[in-house]
């Protein structure tokens, strides 16, 4: 019987991490089209960022649960790979319909259903590194992972400008709906996203129960499950009082002083967050404490160190993320292309022209993924990815300053040096300090401190710039690069002591997991 993880060859590497391609283009395309969509359906600006905030509740919810759920799975199709398969078909058929939608509030909860989908397959996959990898190769993992996203993002973001300029496909919408050239690129999005994630779960097979325990006593020196630090229902009980109190004050405070509605959700967050706890700390009364949310929860707050100090990295991106994400096309195509009408040839064109530089984003990311792990392993991990965050920002903040939308193309240089290193470096770091056995919750809880930035943006974002910006587009995307500033300047409180390799090498297909 193996007494370790083996190293995997490149090529099994690249099948395990194949099916990241397909859950990117459907990232993709939701990202650069959803707004587009919004805006045609008769949302105003101001609206879409309350209407994104579906997607990041959404993972905030799934995330852990599904990794909590998949650390506990064993079926015929494995640990992950049921999750894999069951979301990729569930996104399909989402893809499908939303370019149907037949109104906003319909548009609004496919965004929902949609993400809600990409998540289950998407939390495995980061767990699946750290159960298959050994930890010198973990790093390869999330590069490889990295690669794809960037590939798959690559076509999905640029799909209906090729299909409009190269497939003569309509690109004017017409009767107020989708262009065909939107259209058509969602059908693609669905039948590559469920054909990739096919790819991974044929072509791979998963460790059993018995063989990862066998690893963890080879490799820990035990068995037993990793230590949690268990809360008491007392400090719940009086965690959710202030948490209450916070949720409730804020509530007030937006009533009272009739501030934007979208603020309603940082006051509602709150209290959600205070009534979990509450939840726990009866449960734990009631001794009933042995269930998956007092598990997750005492998780949360027993986070290693380093887990801790990454949250407050990945806040300052993922704010920065999603502050593009919801305005780059109200930006572009305002400050660039001078139209807000969405019905007009140029609003489309600007929309289109977005895609594209979505696309070359990730096609940036995916060229840098190799020199980012090449430059970390000759520095350090941190030094690298305050660089590369650093860029990131800058490239935000230089759209204010070009005037010529294709020079525009070259801020996207820094955004997808910036994005491959959000996608592997903080990864890579958190898998050497994580519990082996509770690596799909943890991975699932580090996604908090993805969504709750994200949350914060959609609930924020539209006040800010109606109040102090004129409601002008293009300064979210400037707060957005001050983001991605400060969470450079914040890697270097990270604590990081592995060793791991970080430079993909062939290796011997010892213990072979491709069939």
């Amino acid at each position: 019987m193996k007494t370790s993880r083996p190293a995997l060859s490149v090529l099994q590497i690249w099948n395990m991490c194949f099916g990241f391609l397909g859950i990117q283009f459907g990232f993709a395309l939701q990202n650069a089209n959803v707004s587009r969509i919004f805006q045609t359906l008769g949302a105003s600006i101001d609206d879409i960022p309350i209407l994104w905030v579906a997607a990041p509740v959404t993972g905030l919810l799934v995330q852990p649960i599904v990794g909590y759920m998949s650390d506990r799975t064993w079926t015929r199709l494995g640990r992950r790979r049921p999750y894999f398969l069951y979301g990729a078909l569930l996104t399909t058929l989402a893809l499908f319909f939303m370019p149907h939608s037949p109104s906003l509030w319909i548009a609004a909860g496919m965004l929902w259903i949609m993400d809600a989908s990409i998540n289950i397959s998407m939390e495995p996959f980061r767990a699946f590194v750290g159960d298959m990898l050994p930890d010198r190769q973990r790093s390869t993992g999330f590069v490889m992972q990295s690669f794809f996203i960037g590939v798959g993002a690559v076509v999905a973001s640029a799909l209906p400008w090729m299909l409009a300029n190269w497939g003569g496909i309509s690109n004017v919408a017409e009767d107020g709906g989708l262009p065909n050239s939107v259209i058509y690129s969602f059908y693609a999005g669905g039948v590559v996203l469920l054909l990739a994630v096919l790819w991974t779960v044929v072509s791979t097979r998963e460790y059993s129960p018995e063989e990862l325990q066998n690893f963890e006593r080879q490799e820990r020196g035990t068995t037993a499950p990793a230590p949690t630090l268990e809360r008491g229902a007392e400090t719940y009980r009086n965690s959710a009082v202030a948490w209450f109190l916070a949720g409730g004050l804020m509530t007030a405070l937006v009533f009272f002083l009739q501030l934007e509605k979208e603020l309603y959700i940082l006051g509602v967050g709150l209290l959600l967050f205070g009534g979990l706890q509450a939840l726990v700390a009866l449960k734990k009364y009631r001794r009933h404490g042995d269930n998956a949310l007092s598990h997750i929860m005492d998780d949360l707050f027993a986070m290693p160190v380093a887990m801790k100090q990454l949250a407050w990295v990945q806040f300052f991106s993922w704010f920065a993320l999603f502050a593009m994400w919801i305005y780059t096309t109200s930006a572009v195509t305002a400050f660039h292309y001078g139209t807000t009408d969405s019905a007009s040839e140029m609003f489309n064109e600007g929309a289109n022209w977005v895609g594209v530089l979505f696309a070359a984003y990730n096609g940036f990311a995916a060229l840098a993924a190799f020199f980012i792990a090449w430059f970390a392993n000759r520095t350090s991990r941190k030094l690298s990815h305050l660089v590369n965050l650093c860029l990131g920002g800058l490239g935000l903040i230089s759209f204010v300053w070009i005037e010529d939308p294709a020079w525009l193309l070259l801020s996207m240089v820094g955004v997808g040096i910036a994005w491959a290193s959000i996608l592997s470096l903080p990864y890579a770091i958190l898998s050497s300090v994580l519990p082996a056995q509770k690596m799909g919750v943890y991975m699932g809880i580090f996604n908090f401190f993805i969504v709750i930035p994200q949350i914060l943006a959609a609930s924020i974002l539209g006040f800010v710039l109606n109040t102090f910006l004129s409601g002008q587009a293009i300064y979210a995307l400037v707060l957005g690069g001050g983001s991605m500033i400060v969470a450079g300047l914040l890697v270097l409180r990270v604590q990081d002591h592995s060793t791991a390799e970080l430079l993909p090498t062939a290796q011997p297909a010892a213990g072979s997991v491709g069939h």
